[in-house]
């Protein structure tokens, strides 16, 4: 069953061991249920801590222990860390934005195609109001050169016209 029994020791009291009963799926997830005796419970003195008023000590461990606990070390790694400050710049703020602001916290679909071109449009809607975002700074500086260089031009039209009627008389 690949259990460890050293690792799940320290749960029970005074090392009493527990024993592989049965493995059940459980909300979708494998679980391998270890129980106690009932003999081992009899005169412990925490016994209404740890299992209330059942008869026997039931421990649920996920079949998948190995999986877990090998993740956690390269979660947990140097190269985890760097990765998960990158996720976190990168990914988590996008979607931050899209649950809290865009209106995507529930989506209202049947099937996973149908999610996914929801999740596709509002992935579009980000990216065009990220890009609406940069075009107005670019128009407004566009807006403000344009601006700056029709008053040089009023400027120098108007130079010009002091120039003309200042150096022609006209009759």
């Amino acid at each position: 069953m690949g259990l460890q029994f050293s690792f799940y020791l320290s749960i029970l009291y005074q090392g009493k061991k527990a024993t592989f009963r049965v493995r059940r799926a459980e909300k979708g997830n494998w679980k391998d249920y270890y129980l106690t005796r009932r003999s081992d419970c009899k005169g412990c003195p925490i016994k209404k801590q740890c299992i209330g008023k059942s008869y026997e000590k039931r421990i649920g461990i996920t079949i998948y222990v190995d999986e877990y606990t090998r993740n956690n070390q390269r979660v947990r790694s140097r190269y985890g860390r760097m990765m998960k400050g990158k996720r976190q710049s990168t990914v988590e703020p996008v979607w931050g934005t899209l649950t809290q602001f865009m209106g995507l916290r529930k989506i209202n679909t049947i099937g996973i195609e149908q999610a996914n071109k929801v999740m596709q449009m509002a992935a579009t809607a980000y990216n065009l109001k990220k890009l609406l975002r940069f075009e107005a700074k670019y128009v407004k500086t566009m807006a403000a050169a344009i601006a700056f260089y029709f008053s040089l031009l009023r400027a120098k039209i108007m130079q010009f016209k002091a120039f003309i009627f200042t150096e022609f008389k006209f009759c």
